[in-house]
């Protein structure tokens, strides 16, 4: 057998433990998978997020007060040990490959478009360095004519020589395709008893590959597939993976024989509602309730395939961190909201501002106009001292005018060194600023919010959990460094603490609410006594919690440490809030392989407040 015809692994566990395979979420979770508000798609699906999505898939961007459902998708093809031993047949089904994923993600091959990067060693005056990137582009080429897409743009480079160090021959192909984003397909298993087959050609030739993407893309248009994943580097991999976000299992029929870890490059994996006879397409097990993938010659448990995956780049990028053994209280609080406004306005007017690093302003005012607010976006400029100056005057005098007040998150500038929000908290201590945000809160009721940076600013500021400006010290609650030591971006579970709050006027005391969480600093932490005063006072808004409902140390459901697992808190009357996780990034089509109930209904209940 040829290096490209032998199986890649010879068991469930050595295919689960290695490099090619391992589990990346620790490096993905680096980077902001919600924000915009547009995700159809997290990095990271089913209920315990462990599934990686092969394709990326979010809304096209419009303005707030728009709304579409016009998505598009995309995805990337490369196997750089396949382009080591052949560039040609390796370019071929990267190709091949990453429009394999935009199938698998539900959408039509044949309106999808390719761009192509290039990464190749110094060619210096070597006929075989000339011939694999020539190879490469003829292989890429060949499968644009067999599937009838064209490459449009590309990006290539022919530097990748350091030394005697050269990068290993690239193509990676990237595919497009626009799709509805009611039609998205999510990869992770979704029930057990499910029917699953692999889709795959009767013969070597590109129309029969079609074929069989076509007889899936019509068996979901009818509403027939649950899950899809295109295989890269076996279908054990794919049964495996596509088991993790759910922990649903797999038992096998006999018919895959010893072929699981070949690399069938273009077919797909798909979970089906009922049992199908089409040509090309063949059963190969069963969705199961027991947490095991059983190939018949060999089994492994889900947990301990998980461990194996994402233990490989553990070191590297960690995704877990020491918790706290002591038991979390959930805090509960029913008193009730005992504030209303000195004026009631059928329409409040929202004050958004936006400082330098703030990247959250159009998914804030999108929820507020939906929620019936008049939201308006004042961009604070620093370029210059007048221009400092001309900020503070427009937002003084809009803030004269307003009834709500959002500070929306992003990554404001100042936040190095020495923690965030620096910027923003020095702005709202200008005297002219301080003194309307306080005619805000003091003489007409109004309401403040501030989200993931802004609520790093409402604690500089005192305005949580003191409900006014003052100077804060070693005393007061602060927001520091994720315990991890990184960045976090993921979907985590609040449990609502309290009913004082106008804003969590449409949840109940106990209720559950999936939300988006980005930060690098959201760790509360406070004075035990603190902590303590704030229950009692039905302080605590919301805490992070496991998916029973309890309050969690565990860094997979309390992202960043937070001191009794505490996400938000408000001010004593609750008209001041605080939180770390994206409330307002909610929609219709959004986070489509995550289950879980995401609109606390904050923005209805501030503008209700008002009536």
């Amino acid at each position: 057998l040829s290096p490209l015809s032998k199986p890649l692994y010879s068991s469930l566990r050595e295919m689960a433990g290695s490099l090619k395979c391992a589990s990346r979420r620790g490096l993905v979770e680096r980077f902001d998978g919600s924000i915009g508000a547009g995700s159809v798609l997290m990095p990271f699906g089913g209920k315990n997020q462990k599934t990686p999505a092969q394709a990326m898939a979010a809304l096209l961007p419009v303005l707030p007060g728009q709304e579409t459902d016009q998505a598009s998708v995309m995805a990337w093809g490369l196997d750089p040990d396949h382009m080591t031993i052949d560039p040609y047949t390796g370019a071929h089904a990267a190709v091949y490959n990453s429009m394999a994923k935009l199938v698998a993600a539900g959408a039509d091959y044949k309106k999808a478009y390719l761009t192509l990067q290039e990464f190749f060693e110094k060619l210096r005056n070597e006929p075989g360095r000339w011939g694999k990137p020539f190879a490469a582009l003829l292989g890429a080429l060949d499968a644009q004519l067999e599937l009838g897409a064209a490459a449009i743009g590309g990006k290539d480079s022919m530097s990748g020589s350091f030394l005697d160090k050269d990068v290993p021959p690239t193509l990676i192909s990237f595919a497009i395709a626009p799709i509805l984003a009611g039609e998205v397909l999510t990869p992770e298993f979704k029930e057990a008893g499910h029917p699953v087959y692999l889709f795959g050609p009767t013969d070597e030739s590109a129309e029969s590959l079609k074929t069989a993407w076509e007889q899936f893309h019509a068996l979901h248009q009818a509403g027939k597939v649950k899950a899809a994943w295109a295989v890269e580097n076996g279908v054990a991999e794919a049964v495996m993976k596509m088991s993790f976000g759910n922990g649903i299992g797999f038992k096998a029929n006999d018919s895959m024989g010893d072929q699981w870890h070949l690399p069938f490059y273009g077919f797909l994996v798909a979970e089906l509602t009922e049992e199908i006879s089409l040509p090309g397409v063949l059963k190969i097990g069963t969705t199961a309730a027991e947490p095991v993938i059983d190939l018949g010659s060999d089994s492994a448990s889900i947990d301990e395939l998980l461990k194996l995956n994402e233990g490989v780049l553990e070191e590297v990028y960690p995704t877990n961190a020491p918790a706290g053994g002591k038991a979390i209280p959930a805090f509960s609080w029913e008193g009730g909201c005992q504030v209303a406004p000195a004026v009631k306005v059928a329409r409040p007017k929202a004050l958004i501002p936006v400082f330098p690093g703030t990247n959250c302003e159009y998914d804030s005012q999108r929820a507020l106009l939906d929620a019936g607010a008049d939201a308006g976006i004042v961009v604070i400029r620093n370029l210059t001292a007048d221009d400092v100056h001309r900020s503070v005057e427009e937002v003084s005098h809009k803030l004269a005018k307003s009834q709500l007040v959002f500070i929306p998150g992003g990554f404001s500038g100042g936040d190095e060194p020495d923690g965030s929000a620096k910027f923003i908290t020095a702005f709202f201590r200008n005297p002219e600023v301080k003194e309307q945000v306080t005619a805000l809160l003091e003489r007409r009721d109004g309401l403040m919010l501030g989200i993931c940076n802004g609520f790093q600013a409402l604690i500089k500021l005192g305005l949580v959990p003191y409900g006014k400006i003052i100077d804060t010290d070693e005393n007061c609650p602060t927001l520091t460094y994720n315990i991890i030591g990184r960045h976090q971006s993921k979907m985590v579970h609040t449990r609502v603490c309290t009913n004082k709050s106008p804003w969590l006027a449409g949840t109940k005391v106990g209720e559950v609410y999936t939300v988006p969480i980005s930060h690098g600093e959201g760790r509360f932490l406070a004075p035990e006594e603190l902590v303590k005063q704030l229950a009692a006072n039905g302080q605590i808004a919301t805490q992070y919690v496991d998916l029973s409902g309890a309050p969690s140390m565990d860094t997979e459901f309390n992202p960043n440490g937070s001191i009794c697992a505490i996400e938000g808190i408000t001010s004593p009357d609750g008209r001041v809030l605080g939180k770390m996780g994206h409330s307002e990034r909610v929609g219709t089509h959004l986070y489509r392989n995550v289950p879980g109930e995401y609109d606390m209904k904050l923005f209805r209940s501030a503008v209700q407040y008002f009536k």
